[in-house]
């Protein structure tokens, strides 16, 4: 009896289809058998009308499962200069076997399915995936995974409260963005707001910025000001341009007052 974990075996049919079509993918296929990329070569094939003459063996195809392995079950022969790390992300407890060059913000994305943050220039300039490991903002696309061993990592997907059986409780910071509309696309969202929650530790712990007035008066508590709202959130960048509405948000947080919204229309 065929076990169902096992890959489907291609009719000679199917296999002369792919020599004809993608030669340079054959040996691949039947080795490991169709996946995502193969899938999509051949959707646009079919797009382009390449597969009128075997439309009927490219529709079989085209409707079978994938072949896709969990990213987190990848075996360890499979992954060069492996080591294991154990950390907790979003209070779960995780270990894993990643590659010790594997960067965290990859590690979120591809071995545990957190996609929330975001890859955007992958050099530490845009601040799209900023994380908060032990209390602190990090880049994750600069801090390596095997670098978290021990630590605890929060992502955006951990800051809102309940969720299965219960209502969902949004984290004020994430509240308070969806009022003041604190993003566009969206795409810097989830570093904005895991550097704001971060930022607020920071000033309540006395943390000094580029703008503080006085650095040496006595660590305590700091109210910020929009300027230093802003500069302590430079290292996140909206292309969208909606800074006006993501300092409000942060300021009603941290003053916790309302914070008037203004518009300012042109013309």
């Amino acid at each position: 009896m065929e076990q169902e974990n096992e890959t489907p075996q291609l009719s000679e049919d199917e296999k002369n289809l792919f020599e004809e079509l993608m030669p340079e993918d054959l040996n691949e296929i039947l080795d490991t058998g169709v996946n995502r990329r193969h899938f999509l070569k051949l959707m646009t094939l079919a797009g382009g009308g390449v597969l009128a003459a075997q439309s009927a063996v490219a529709e079989q195809l085209l409707i079978r499962p994938l072949d896709v392995v969990s990213p987190a079950e990848l075996a360890p022969a499979t992954i060069e200069n492996g080591v294991n790390v154990a950390f907790k992300v979003n209070g779960t407890a995780r270990k894993l076997m990643v590659d010790s060059r594997m960067t965290l913000l990859d590690t979120l994305r591809e071995r545990l399915d957190l996609t929330g943050s975001k890859k955007g220039c992958d050099h530490g300039q845009c601040g799209a995936c900023t994380v908060i490991v032990d209390g602190r903002r990090v880049l994750s696309c600069l801090t390596l995974a095997a670098s978290c061993e021990g630590k605890s990592v929060q992502t955006i997907e951990g800051l809102a409260q309940g969720g299965n059986n219960s209502a969902v409780r949004l984290h004020p910071m994430q509240a308070a963005f969806l009022k003041h509309d604190g993003f566009q696309c969206g795409f810097c969202t989830p570093g904005q707001i895991c550097s704001a929650v971060a930022l607020m530790d920071e000033a309540k712990n006395g943390e000094v910025s580029y703008v503080t007035e006085n650095v040496r008066q006595k660590p305590g508590p700091i109210q910020l000001s929009n300027e230093e709202i802003r500069e302590r959130m430079s290292g996140n960048l909206c292309r969208c341009g909606a800074y006006p509405n993501i300092v409000a948000a942060i300021q009603e947080v941290h003053s916790g007052k309302p914070v008037e919204q203004s518009w300012q229309f042109v013309g």
